[in-house]
C-alpha cells in the first residue's frame, strides 16, 4: 500500500487557543453519536404509540447495528480520501437520517432513517484518528482522552436540555436537535479542523465492506434482540446463521484480496491483544452500568438482599459515571502521551475490577454504590481512551482509521454481548411482582452472580493489558523497529 502526503503537514506540538478550539469543535461531532443513538430512548413509548407498534428493541437498535455496517466503510475511506473529509461525509448522512426520522409517515420509513443516521457512530473513531494525524503524539494522545470522553459532560444535562424540546415538539423534538446539531457540527469541522496530512492510497472493497458490516450488524441484532424475539425462534436462528456466514465471506475474502478493508494477514499479536482486552473491559463496565440502573429502583426495605431506592436514585446513579468517564478519559490520555497508553489501559481495568467486586456490597447501601459507580466511570474513559491511543499508536499511520474503527466496534460488540448476557443472568432469578407496580425483580443471588460476572471479565481483561505492558517495555529496552512491523 503507497502512502501519500496531503498539502498540511503542520502538526500542532502544544497547547494554544487553536488546538482548544479544535478539540471543541471534535467533542461536538462526537455529542452527535451519543445523541443519535442514545437519546431517541428518551421519547421511545412516545414513537411506539404514535407507529402503533410494540416493537420496540427494533426502534432502540436499529441505529447502533446500522453504525456497524457503516463503521468499516468510512474508516478505510478516512484512510484513504481523509479523515476531515469523511468526517464532514459522516456528519451529513446523520443530519440527512435524523430529517427522514422527522418527516417518516411509516415506521419502515423511520427505520431508513435510523440506519442512516447510525453514520454517525463512525464520529467517534475517525474523530480519534484525525487526533492523531494533526497532533505530535505527544499532544494527541490527550486529545484523544479529550474527545472520546468530553462528550459524556453532556449527557449529565442532557436529558434536563431536551426535555422542553420534547414538551414542545414531540418526540420529533430529538431528530429536530440532532438534525440541527450534525448541520452545525458538520459546518465547524469544515469551517477549523485541517485535514489528515497522510492517506493512503487503494481502492475500497466495497463487498468486503458490506459482508464484514452486515455480518456484524446480523450478530449484534441477534445477540440484542434475541431476547425479546427468542432466542430459536426461526427470524432470530436465520439472522445469525446470515450473520456468521457473511463474517465467514468477508475473512475468506479478506484473505484473497490485496487490499481488503481490513487485512487479517497483518493484525499483530500486540493489536489482537489490544482488541481482546478492550472487548472484554467494555461489557464489563457497561454491562454494570446497566445493573446500576436496575437496582435503583428496588426500594431495599423490601428484604431482597440489595436494593438503593425507589427509582428517584437514579439520575444520580447515572450523572455520576459520567463523570468519571471525563476524569478517565482526560488523565488517561494525558499519561499516555508521557508513559504511553498501555499502562493506563491496564490501571483503568485494574480499578475496574475493584469497583465492580466492592459492588458486591454496594448493592445495598447507597453511598458506596455511588463511589462505586464513580470509579467504574473512570475505569471506563481511562479503557476507552487508552484503547484508542494504544491501537492506534500500534498502526501505520495511514491505516489508523481503519483501526480505531476496529476499536469501536469492539467497544459495540463486548457492551451489546454482556449486556445481554447479564440480563439473562437476572431473567434467570426473576420474582414475578415483588415491586408495587408489579414489576418483577430478581433474587439476590441473581444480582451477585452478575456483579462476579462482571468481575470476572475484568480480570481476564487484565490479562492481555499485563501482556501488552510487558511488551512495550520489552520495546523500549531494544531498539524500536518500523512502526510497519508493529501491525
Amino acid at each position: 500500500m503507497n502512502v501519500t502526503q496531503g498539502a498540511s503537514t503542520v502538526q500542532e506540538h502544544r497547547w494554544s487557543r487553536r488546538l482548544i478550539l479544535w478539540v471543541a469543535v471534535l467533542i461536538l461531532a462526537n455529542v452527535l453519536a451519543d445523541v443519535a443513538i442514545a437519546s431517541p430512548l428518551m421519547v421511545l413509548p412516545q414513537m411506539l404509540a404514535h407507529f402503533d407498534t410494540d416493537q420496540a428493541a427494533w426502534l432502540n437498535a436499529s441505529a447502533m447495528l446500522a453504525g456497524a455496517i457503516w463503521s468499516p466503510l468510512l474508516a478505510k475511506c478516512s484512510d484513504i480520501y481523509g479523515k476531515r473529509r469523511v468526517l464532514i461525509a459522516t456528519l451529513l448522512l446523520a443530519c440527512a437520517g435524523a430529517l427522514i426520522c422527522l418527516m417518516a409517515p411509516t415506521m419502515w420509513l423511520f427505520l431508513v432513517g435510523r440506519c442512516v443516521q447510525g453514520a454517525a457512530f463512525a464520529a467517534i473513531f475517525i474523530t480519534v484518528a484525525l487526533a492523531r494525524q494533526i497532533c505530535t503524539p505527544r499532544v494527541a494522545m490527550a486529545v484523544v482522552g479529550l474527545v472520546t470522553s468530553g462528550s459524556s459532560i453532556v449527557g449529565i444535562v442532557e436529558p434536563f436540555l431536551m426535555e422542553p424540546v420534547i414538551e414542545v415538539v414531540g418526540y420529533r423534538g430529538v431528530f429536530v436537535v440532532a438534525a440541527v446539531l450534525a448541520a452545525a457540527a458538520a459546518a465547524s469541522v469544515h469551517a477549523f479542523i485541517p485535514e489528515s496530512p497522510v492517506r493512503s492510497t487503494g481502492r475500497i472493497d466495497v463487498v468486503g465492506a458490506f459482508l464484514l458490516g452486515g455480518g456484524l450488524a446480523a450478530v449484534l441484532a441477534y445477540t440484542s434482540l434475541g431476547r425479546d424475539f427468542g432466542w430459536l425462534s426461526g427470524g432470530m436462528i436465520m439472522l445469525l446463521v446470515a450473520g456468521a456466514t457473511a463474517l465467514v465471506g468477508w475473512a475468506l475474502l479478506a484473505l484473497r484480496v490485496d487490499e481488503p478493508i481490513i487485512d487479517l494477514r497483518v493484525l499483530s499479536r500486540p493489536v489482537l491483544l489490544t482488541l481482546l482486552a478492550l472487548i472484554l473491559a467494555a461489557g464489563s463496565f457497561r454491562s454494570m452500568l446497566q445493573l446500576t440502573s436496575l437496582i435503583a429502583q428496588v426500594p431495599a426495605d423490601l428484604g431482597l438482599g440489595y436494593g438503593l431506592g425507589d427509582g428517584e436514585t437514579v439520575a444520580v446513579l447515572l450523572a455520576t459515571p459520567n463523570v468519571g468517564i471525563v476524569i478517565g478519559g482526560v488523565g488517561a490520555g494525558w499519561l499516555a502521551g508521557r508513559i504511553g497508553p498501555a499502562i493506563p489501559l491496564l490501571g483503568g481495568i485494574a480499578l475496574g475490577v475493584v469497583a465492580t467486586f466492592t459492588m458486591l456490597a454496594g448493592v445495598s447501601v447507597l453511598p458506596l454504590a455511588i463511589v462505586c459507580t464513580a470509579m467504574l466511570g473512570v475505569a471506563a474513559g481511562a479503557i476507552g481512551a487508552s484503547g484508542y491511543n494504544l491501537a492506534t499508536d500500534l498502526a501505520p499511520t495511514e491505516r489508523q482509521g481503519t483501526v480505531a474503527g476496529l476499536v469501536s466496534v469492539m467497544l459495540a460488540l463486548g457492551s451489546v454481548t454482556f449486556n445481554v448476557l447479564g440480563g439473562e443472568v437476572l431473567k434467570a432469578t426473576r420474582i414475578p411482582g415483588a415491586l408495587a407496580d408489579g414489576a418483577p425483580v430478581s433474587m439476590a443471588i441473581g444480582v451477585h452472580l452478575y456483579v462476579l460476572l462482571a468481575g470476572t471479565l475484568f480480570v481476564l481483561a487484565a490479562v492481555p493489558a499485563t501482556n501488552l505492558v510487558r511488551h512495550r517495555r520489552g520495546m523500549q529496552s531494544a531498539d524500536r523497529p518500523r512502526r510497519a512491523d508493529w501491525c
